[in-house]
């Protein structure tokens, strides 16, 4: 079952003819019947039913045209690769970030990374960590940052930083008057806050509660730190979003969350059982490179 065999056989699956498929491979038709009758002994099983003029694919064959479809698509994007290559490294990355410190992390990575790799060109998109996942699985980006937890049966990951959760508050907040940048977690018992929709960090933020003996008092998820700092300024609840999605505003306080202190890690995910690029693997190698190193 080799490459030229399987290209033969995805052409006369989709002709469903196999004088129709020997004329678009430029071949007489004996040789080709007997390509697919030595390819269906080999593989012990059937793979068409033979009527007088057309073809039709048995359960079997449509599991093979399948297969051969992804390891024919996998031998072209390689050997592009390979040739483009020999031109030196050139292509493009699509990657998500993550709101907070993913874009100042990931801005280091793409500086060092074109400076090796001047043909290369990135295409970033912002999101929330599922709205970047379910980009991941859809194909529109190959790679992102997010923030943990994350489904390790579905992702590959590994640990890029972390930072500092906070509490974001109006000014007139009376909590936001006490002296200090700091707050203890115990202190946020029983006041409003709003926090990330993300189901994971809900479920994070209730387990911090859990460990002071309370719950949290809920009243908004939401994922955009703007309109975040727009109920937040109005004192209609306290943020808890990583520090770095602080904007400067005259209307809010920020104060880091302690005793103890709380963080969110952010993880560099791509797809499992995914074939990626020469040029993805690349940098991906560059990042483990950095992250090793710091």
């Amino acid at each position: 079952m080799d490459i030229r065999t399987l290209s033969y056989f995805v052409v006369i699956a989709e002709e469903l003819n196999i004088t129709k498929a020997a004329e678009k491979l430029c071949m007489s038709q004996p040789p080709l019947s007997s390509q697919m009758k030595a390819l269906e002994e080999e593989l012990d099983t059937t793979l068409f039913i033979r009527g007088k003029r057309h073809l039709q694919l048995t359960e079997s064959g449509k599991l093979l045209y399948r297969h051969a479809k992804e390891i024919l698509s996998l031998v072209n994007k390689t050997s592009e690769e390979i040739r483009a290559m020999n031109k030196g490294m050139r292509g493009k990355i699509a990657i998500g970030l993550v709101e907070g410190s993913a874009p100042i992390i990931a801005a280091e990575w793409i500086e060092t990374f074109l400076s090796n790799y001047n043909n290369v060109e990135f295409s970033v998109v912002d999101g929330n960590s599922d709205e970047l996942i379910a980009k991941l699985r859809s194909g529109l980006i190959d790679m992102a940052v997010i923030t943990s937890p994350c489904d390790n049966t579905l992702l590959n990951s590994f640990k890029v930083g972390q930072e500092k959760m906070t509490a974001f508050m109006s000014k007139d907040n009376p909590l936001a008057l006490l002296p200090g940048n700091t707050i203890d977690l115990s202190m946020l018992k029983d006041k409003p806050l709003i926090i990330p929709s993300r189901e994971s960090m809900n479920r994070m933020i209730t387990k911090w509660f859990k460990e002071i003996h309370a719950e949290p008092h809920i009243v908004c998820r939401m994922d955009n730190y703007l309109d975040v700092a727009a109920l937040a300024g109005r004192n209609i609840g306290i943020s808890l979003f990583p520090k770095t999605s602080y904007i400067l505003n005259e209307q809010l306080v920020a104060k880091e969350i302690v005793n103890p202190e709380r963080y969110v890690e952010y993880l560099f995910v791509w797809l499992k059982n995914k074939p990626l690029s020469l040029l993805d693997e690349a940098f991906i190698d560059h990042i483990k490179a950095i992250t090793e190193n710091d």
